[in-house]
């Protein structure tokens, strides 16, 4: 007979941060299930629970945990870069990171909707996109209104991306668009 290891609390609650992420991306902080969380990660709803105590939570650390990821990835992408280097280094690599992974534009864009309406949601956000300025800042050294348009781009992308269909051979304004983009490194 085959004995199973059991996990640890920090292999499940990894696990559920993953189930939960697809869950939320794809069907927000209200339409998302808790059960659906917990049978996509092997769990029982109640264990959920102990574990991060209520729904609400739980978008919380997967909105926490999608923002650490993000800061890692431009963390790895400017390594040894500064200024337009770490900038151009740091935008590619967002751009490979939401076109790998659906659901963490998906899932940011759900986080932006849910704070509209929710004061710890926005504290969350703004929290973990204000880490996001502040290593961008730090890295390139550039300044306020190169930042304000890196950030401003980055948002333009996340639209483009998720309108996946539009595309500058088919709508000329997502050529015009990109077009406008092309006007600085970053």
């Amino acid at each position: 007979m085959a004995t199973r290891t059991r996990q640890t609390a920090e292999v499940r609650r990894e696990a559920v941060l993953a189930a939960a992420r697809i869950e939320f991306a794809r069907k927000g902080l209200h339409g998302a299930s808790t059960d659906a969380v917990a049978r996509r990660a092997g769990i029982s709803q109640p264990y959920l629970f102990r574990l991060f105590g209520s729904k609400k939570e739980l978008f919380l650390a997967v909105n926490e945990a999608c923002f650490a990821l993000t800061l890692d990835v431009f963390r790895e992408a400017a390594r040894g870069k500064s200024g337009d280097e770490a900038l151009k280094a740091i935008g590619d690599a967002y751009r490979r990171l939401i076109d790998e992974d659906d659901t963490l534009l998906q899932g940011q864009l759900q986080a932006y909707a849910a704070a509209v309406g929710d004061r710890e949601i926005q504290i969350s956000s703004a929290r973990g996109y204000g880490r996001l300025v502040d290593y961008v800042e730090t890295v390139s050294g550039a300044d306020p209104q190169t930042i304000s348009h890196f950030f401003a781009k980055g948002m333009l992308m996340n639209v483009l991306v998720a309108l996946d269909d539009a595309s500058p051979e088919t709508d000329a304004w997502v050529a015009r668009i990109l077009d406008g983009c092309k006007d600085s490194t970053t």
